[in-house]
């Protein structure tokens, strides 16, 4: 009886291995001279960088450059004018994986790579991230730890919304509030321009609404985030 329920043990102990193993992420392996996301963030802004990431959404193409937001499974990055053909601009759609090698650079303490140029990675398979919830984290030193990350924030209360050059054509800045204090988001009309349904939704918003908002973690001399999506709250 004993073995029997020695036996019985090991093989539930093998299956949550394997439960466990499968549920863990994989930190996937770059290639030769490629910095993983943690070299990334650790160099020192106007150094060289070489990263491998996937696109998960472009702003406009223009005068053959793109600005692409991009990520991987550790982190997520913000390509700021790659140099770019229209006829490759048309090939980065969600999921493509591109090497990039440019500079590290900041504005207005958003970080991004700069001076770049990129090269196609074939034969890889789409990596779209998840938005990760950041409600709990505004307010506090840490929501910098995720810049460009694709985030989710709900619960927010819009206070207001302004159309730059005050009408509708151009970026929309929000003010949302959560737990008695204001936060800036941005509908940037060259990532979900007049012509999208989230700009649509966002004009239409009225103070007092309560929505969850998903976008881009963007820095401008604070959190800024770049909306891609608005709901009513659940």
């Amino acid at each position: 009886m004993k073995k029997i329920v020695a036996m019985l043990m090991a093989l539930l102990m093998l299956g949550c291995c394997a439960m466990a193993e499968e549920a863990a992420p994989a930190v996937e392996a770059k290639s030769e001279g490629v910095m993983t996301y943690a070299e990334y963030a650790a160099a020192a802004i106007d150094d060289p960088v070489v990263i491998e990431c996937y696109v998960q959404a472009t702003q406009s193409w223009w005068d053959n450059k793109i600005t692409v937001y991009a990520a991987d499974s550790e982190g997520a990055y913000f390509l700021y004018e790659l140099a770019c053909s229209q006829e490759d601009a048309a090939k980065l759609v969600p999921g493509t994986k591109i090497k990039v090698t440019g500079y590290k650079g900041a504005w207005a303490e958003e970080v991004e790579v700069m001076d770049g140029t990129f090269e196609f990675v074939e034969g890889c398979n789409g990596y779209i991230a998840e938005p990760v919830d950041l409600t709990a984290v505004l307010g506090t030193e840490d929501l910098i730890n995720y810049q460009n990350q694709l985030a989710i924030f709900k619960g927010m209360t819009v206070k207001a919304i302004e159309f730059k050059n005050g009408e509708p054509g151009d970026d929309i800045y929000v003010t949302l509030t959560y737990n008695g204090a204001d936060y800036s988001f941005c509908v940037e009309r060259y990532l979900t321009g007049p012509e999208t349904e989230v700009y649509a939704v966002v004009s239409a918003l009225q103070a007092g609404d309560v929505v969850d908002v998903t976008g881009f973690v963007y820095w401008y001399n604070g959190v800024n985030t770049h909306i891609t999506a608005v709901v009513p709250a659940k």
